[in-house]
């Protein structure tokens, strides 16, 4: 996680990662339930999608450059701010050095295993998701006796858009879901001016 407030709101805390979560998908559904009243979805829905990208963007993170959650890419923002001074420059210019803060975005071992981990557990439930409406549209041609045929297209609609929201949001807000509490503990107790870093509990596998 690379930032520690979303809003003025402390992010360190467990418990305050899975409002989070809840708020954000709570904002969704009612978007995508005012959207089935005004136009079934066929023109909100696009509007909808957008603001999924931009609570990505601005606030989950993993497929931008902000947000808690690092690049899962690994990668930094384009216009990076250059190096203060000469030496930095030169270390910049040979490569050996990223511009801004290349631990917000660089993911390490642990990162890339729980990246790897919410992600198959994440696309599951949406590989569900997508098992179902190719049912529903093998269906609409010759509905079943037991379903209306007019609930098959209905039904349809109602599940595209959820499917694709989960698509781009799941594996963040699992990440953030699970991960625990951040710990701050002294780097070296001989130093009496040691930093302080940020130590994750262990995650169970």
């Amino acid at each position: 996680m690379r930032k520690t407030t979303v809003l003025g709101i402390n992010m360190e805390q467990q418990a305050n990662r899975r409002r989070l979560v809840i708020t954000v998908y709570a904002i969704l559904a009612a978007l995508i339930a005012v959207g089935w009243f005004v136009d079934r979805l066929k023109v909100s829905g696009y509007y909808i999608y957008f603001a999924a990208l931009f609570a990505n963007y601005k606030i989950l993170g993993g497929y931008g450059a902000e947000g808690l959650v690092k690049p899962f890419t690994g990668k930094g923002p384009r216009n990076q701010p250059m190096p203060s001074d000469l030496t930095e420059l030169q270390l910049y210019a040979a490569g050996n050095l990223t511009a801004g803060f290349p631990d917000d975005y660089r993911n390490d071992e642990r990162d890339l295993q729980r990246r790897d981990r919410v992600h198959y557990q994440a696309y599951q439930w949406i590989c569900g998701l997508l098992a179902i409406l190719w049912l529903l549209s093998t269906w609409e041609a010759h509905p079943p006796h037991f379903v209306p045929a007019g609930l098959l297209p209905i039904l349809m609609y109602l599940l595209v858009l959820p499917a694709i929201l989960l698509a781009i949001t799941l594996p963040q807000a699992m990440l953030l879901w699970t991960e625990p509490d951040f710990i701050a503990e002294p780097e070296d107790a001989d130093e009496p001016n040691s930093r302080v870093a940020i130590r994750r509990n262990t995650i169970p596998q």
